[in-house]
């Protein structure tokens, strides 16, 4: 069959451009974002079992129950930044629950005397969860 169609002719089938930009720049930087709180979380529990660990005295129970909840929350973080990636809708209500969730932490923060850490916490949260409902990645995930 070499040679019998033209080669600056397309055929009987036309040719097909793919979007080069499918993926959202917004949504990119969710992920990011969440996989960098993860990676945060997870530095945050690799303190603590070195604190259980090194501890003298300590509730051990109260001890690994916030240190599993650390795991945890690291773990997910970064499993809702992985559906994301994969452009999977669900995931995006739980991860934006766990950025309100940064609101109340950080205004904590700040009542507590530690406004240098509460501020950008809350500031966190609040672009994350835009990121997460601007219209590319509302768009991106099927929801328009």
């Amino acid at each position: 069959m070499g040679g019998t169609v033209p080669p600056e002719s397309p055929g009987i089938v036309a040719r097909v451009t793919i979007d080069s930009a499918p993926f959202p720049v917004t949504l990119r930087w969710a992920v990011r974002l969440l996989w960098a709180e993860a990676a945060v979380v997870g530095l945050i529990a690799v303190w603590l079992i070195w604190a259980d660990l090194t501890a003298t005295t300590t509730d051990l129970l109260s001890a690994l129950l916030v240190t599993v909840f650390a795991i945890g929350a690291a773990v997910v973080l970064w499993a809702l930044g992985r559906a994301l990636l994969r452009l999977q809708a669900g995931a995006r209500a739980p991860a934006i629950v766990l950025q309100l969730m940064l609101l109340p932490i950080g205004w904590f923060m700040i009542q507590a005397g530690l406004a240098w850490l509460g501020v950008p916490l809350m500031a966190l949260g609040l672009g994350v969860g835009w990121l997460l409902v601007s219209p590319p990645t509302t768009r991106a995930l099927g929801f328009e």
